[in-house]
């Protein structure tokens, strides 16, 4: 089973993800951008912010996305893969920015993926105050400097992502306590 967790910044995906693990210690455990060495390379130029460009960022994460398909999903998908973020993300991010069209979204991460998603996405949900307050305790990357309002707009556009794709989604309250998170989250995987 493919499954993704998603969620803005500090909704606590790496929590989960090391939570999740000692659960199905067998796992592959990935994530998006980044989860190879190119993909490496390539959220260090998003995270930095220095494109000026929308589309170029965009593109940037369907090169990441294509190779980690071909990399790490797709001669996996016969085990357990929980990923942080995935495609899902990609397209939110997209969404927020408006210079690409749904239907050109769609179909370029269909070809960046070739149609390989998640099986079921777990969206890490949290409240304004929660995020701020989260936000307010770290030091801020180029994205999370963008502010919590772009951060809670990338949030909904997760669910339009995951529903444009047609994919299972499965909302849960990040602010809840870690263990009620991942017990959600298990009794959804079993399902």
């Amino acid at each position: 089973m493919y499954i993704a967790i998603e969620g803005i910044d500090t909704a606590g995906k790496s929590t989960q993800i090391t939570a999740l693990s000692k659960y199905f210690p067998d796992a592959l455990i990935t994530k998006e951008p980044g989860g190879t060495v190119i993909g490496k390379e390539i959220r260090e130029m998003v995270l930095s912010a220095k494109t000026k460009s929308k589309r170029a960022e965009f593109l940037l994460f369907l090169a990441d996305r294509a190779e980690h398909v071909a990399e790490v999903i797709e001669p996996n998908l016969h085990k357990m893969i929980i990923s942080d973020r995935s495609a899902i993300s990609g397209i939110a991010y997209a969404l927020i920015q408006g210079e690409i069209d749904k239907k050109n979204l769609v179909e370029l991460n269909n070809f960046a993926t070739k149609g390989i998603y998640p099986q079921k996405v777990f969206l890490l949900r949290l409240t304004k105050e929660e995020l701020e307050l989260r936000l307010s305790k770290k030091e801020l990357d180029g994205i999370e400097l963008r502010g919590s309002e772009y951060l809670l707009a990338i949030q909904e556009a997760i669910i339009e992502a995951t529903k444009l794709l047609g994919l299972e989604l499965v909302e849960i309250d990040a602010t809840k306590n870690r263990e009620a998170i991942t017990q959600n989250i298990l009794n959804n995987i079993n399902q």
